[in-house]
């Protein structure tokens, strides 16, 4: 049975850091792509990187760049998404995803097969 079980989100303030985990199983690790995507209120889901078995990757989100910083852990089938610097406009619920191959040059969720129930995450005084 193939999981993406999402933790690691909260509450934390403006300015605050927050370390999301993602954790897979029953299904071939090393043959996907890990990708992370958030979707608030009332906004479409949107992808923010994408991270292969080799530790390349993509960053999709220009309004995260330089703040949030995507790896994985083969050896623990785990994803993480450090976040730093979080504004409130970083509310929403983040979701890990997986796609076998290659990452893509756009961070479309209809590429991606496998996903996880999500985390959420709220950035407020």
């Amino acid at each position: 049975q193939v999981q993406l079980v999402e933790s690691g989100g909260g509450l934390v303030q403006p300015g605050g850091s927050l370390r999301l985990s993602c954790v897979a199983s029953g299904f071939t690790f090393r043959d996907y792509a890990i990708g992370w995507f958030r979707q608030a209120p009332g906004k479409e889901r949107e992808g923010i990187s994408c991270i292969m078995h080799s530790g390349g990757g993509i960053n999709y989100l220009d309004s995260v760049k330089g703040r949030f910083d995507p790896y994985r852990d083969n050896a623990k089938n785990t994803v993480y998404l450090e976040m730093n610097r979080l504004q409130p406009e970083d509310t929403a619920v983040y979701y890990c995803a997986a796609k076998s191959g290659l990452c893509e040059m756009v961070g479309d969720p209809a590429d991606y097969e496998y996903w996880g129930r999500g985390t959420q995450v709220t950035v407020s005084s």
